[in-house]
């Protein structure tokens, strides 16, 4: 692997969403279709066969997209990472969640044609932004909703959630009341965040995670009550009974212009981000290839 290729590819990635596109919502239509024509052209140059699933609820109508990497042992039994490509009103989305997005799209290019024992599934999530967040007309939503109805044995789902600041500064990391007291106060990591019903796998992500890399991370499992625990696609997925966590950089509680116009490609550290996702895909490779 090539971190320096690996950043100019992210790089490419979030420029085009948020920088080409910009912001994408159902304010912005075109956009958002933009959007969903820029992912499913690069998984079809990667080689990966698309599969597109448009729903309508409530009048509202959006388009989740899906590939997947099959295993060759258990090809039932499923990984799924996701992440949402559409923006908050008035931000063009560079962080929240191009980031995401760019990730999920060099994710499926470290992935295509690895052996895997288990499949690992990708989806890109239409309208995770409010006012969608949290009701029916949520992409993830709608699509854990037709996982569960299938059946599929998604042994874990993972969010890519507002992942590309980074901060050695002294004070650069803030937290909810009382967990500042155990965690560090510089934003250099990456966390890993779940309910406390997803803790084993989510920890079991984590020390392969740790086995492959040696980049900052930090994990917690804890109640989606707590502020921004469940701000993502993760929690579509609780709500029927799937394990799932987030990977994130924390958003607000560091990253200064988290839904704002200011959120654009040049505050992104592109570099750090491509350690944190090829560490993903060498620790998703193994828990496919060991269980989960």
């Amino acid at each position: 692997m090539n971190d320096a290729t690996t950043a100019q590819r992210l790089e490419q990635h979030v420029r085009q969403l948020a920088g080409v596109i910009g912001e994408r919502n159902t304010h912005r239509p075109e956009a958002l279709a933009a959007a969903q024509r820029y992912i499913e052209q690069t998984w079809q140059d990667q080689g990966h066969e698309v599969l597109e699933l448009p729903y309508t609820v409530a009048g509202v109508s959006g388009v989740n997209l899906e590939i997947t990497c099959p295993g060759s042992a258990h090809p039932k039994q499923l990984i799924l990472v996701g992440a949402h490509y559409d923006s908050v009103l008035g931000s063009p989305g560079a962080n929240d969640n191009g980031s995401g997005v760019a990730a999920l799209l060099e994710l499926s290019r470290l992935l295509r044609g690895r052996p895997l024992a288990r499949s690992v599934r990708l989806v890109a999530f239409a309208h995770e932004e409010p006012p969608y967040f949290f009701t029916d007309r949520q992409g993830s939503l709608v699509y854990a909703r037709a996982a569960r109805d299938r059946g599929d044995d998604i042994r874990l789902m993972i969010a890519l959630e507002t992942m590309g600041c980074f901060s050695d500064a002294p004070g650069s990391q803030h937290y909810p009341p009382l967990l500042r007291r155990f965690y560090p106060d510089r934003g250099n990591f990456i966390a890993l965040v779940s309910n406390l019903r997803s803790r084993r796998r989510m920890r079991r992500l984590a020390k392969a995670f740790r086995r492959v890399s040696d980049f900052p991370m930090e994990h917690l499992a804890t109640f989606a009550l707590v502020p921004g625990v469940a701000w993502s696609d993760h929690l579509s997925f609780w709500r029927q009974g799937y394990q799932a966590l987030m990977v994130t950089d924390t958003a607000f509680y560091r990253y200064a212009h988290y839904h704002s116009a200011s959120d654009t490609p040049d505050k992104l550290d592109y570099p750090r981000l491509a350690q944190v996702t090829e560490a993903l895909a060498e620790a998703i490779c193994l828990l496919a290839d060991e269980g989960v």
